[in-house]
């Protein structure tokens, strides 16, 4: 990654389970920045989401006088060979961005030259998708992995959150970023898969021991609500009776339990530690664990009761350089050199400027 934000030219090799811990500033928020980048772009909302994020001024490293265009490359191992997308952007007229490049590569095991596939300079959205609809395999394999990197932000547990609003009932297959479609979920998994549906709603007991099983009803107008009901209550309770910290791990548990078919190939969390208890802490970290034998996690945290929970091998330490974010894995003692010091320090800004930077 070259460019981005914080980013001035760095790797993040991503393992199975990846910790990412660090300090205010030091662009632990810019990993998610980049894969919600991703999401959007995939999604064809590419300029909408730079012109909503500051445009090319905010999301070039110290501003497009200095950087006049970010890179990306995301590589994935694949059954055969190495699949590779590459994005350029550039700043155009107007602190907008374009593509100055965009190139598909797959590299077959055992063959010394790759398959490029360079798909232009110019255009304002991705061109993948139209070159996965002309039958490129390539193509197609990109389309389906990126899409497949998602990034989930439970933050909002307000009484306006969208967890916490009817919602389509129809609108079941995937978790949405903001667990707005829960309850539609949820209502599927009892139906289709209730062995599934059974696992999450005994985590959830676990963390909240007077919860009896979730309330699932469709409404008249083919929508429904995260209602539920209390071990010692006949009448059902509603979403809005869930504190914000437990309907946030009701969010993560869910997330983390589905099915394997139903969940992303990446997820990515931004602070999963805000408002919960330490015993959903605990949970959630072993869930991370679980859910890391077949799902790539990448969570991104300044919690050291968090990073206590994970083997040194998973965690990240991201901090910032001359300006630049950097990661390192540390083996036991220096990360538990550096957690001291972290937790010592306060976990206070680094360098005195923000992630955005």
């Amino acid at each position: 990654m070259t460019g981005f934000r914080s980013m001035s030219r760095t790797a993040l090799d991503l393992r199975g389970l990846n910790i990412l811990v660090g300090p205010n500033g030091a662009g632990k928020s810019n990993v998610v920045a980049c894969f919600k980048l991703i999401n959007e772009m995939m999604g064809r909302r590419l300029q909408r989401h730079l012109a909503t994020t500051g445009r090319a001024s905010a999301n070039l490293h110290f501003g497009p006088d200095r950087t006049p265009a970010m890179e990306i490359e995301l590589q994935f191992e694949v059954e055969n060979g190495t699949d590779t997308y590459v994005m350029k952007l550039a700043r155009v007229f107007g602190d907008a961005m374009v593509f100055a490049d965009e190139t598909l590569v797959f590299h077959q095991d055992g063959y010394p030259t790759p398959k490029v596939v360079r798909l232009g300079a110019g255009h304002s959205e991705t061109l993948l998708s139209a070159k996965a609809e002309e039958g490129d395999i390539t193509a197609k394999t990109l389309r389906y992995l990126l899409n497949r990197c998602r990034v989930f932000d439970f933050h909002d547990m307000s009484p306006e959150a969208r967890v916490r609003q009817r919602c389509s009932l129809s609108d079941h297959r995937w978790i949405m970023p903001d667990g707005g479609n829960l309850a539609a979920v949820l209502y599927r998994l009892r139906s289709e898969r209730p062995a599934a549906y059974e696992a999450i709603t005994n985590e959830v007991r676990q963390l909240a021991p007077y919860f009896e099983d979730f309330d699932l009803t469709p409404g008249e107008a083919g929508d429904i609500a995260l209602n539920w009901r209390h071990r010692s209550a006949d009448a059902a309770f509603g979403p809005q009776q869930f504190s914000e910290g437990t309907l946030r791990a009701i969010c993560l548990i869910a997330l983390l339990m589905q099915p394997r078919e139903s969940r992303p190939l990446v997820i990515i969390v931004d602070e999963p530690e805000m408002g919960l208890h330490p015993k959903a802490l605990d949970l959630v970290g072993a869930l991370f664990r679980r859910a890391s034998r077949q799902t790539q996690i990448v969570a991104c945290t300044q919690s050291a009761e968090l990073v206590d929970l994970f083997d040194p091998e998973d965690v990240l330490v991201v901090d910032r350089m001359n300006g630049a974010t950097t990661f390192h894995r540390h083996e036991e003692r220096a990360l538990e050199r550096w957690i001291d010091s972290y937790v010592d320090d306060g976990a206070g800004d680094h360098e005195a400027e923000d992630d955005d930077g």
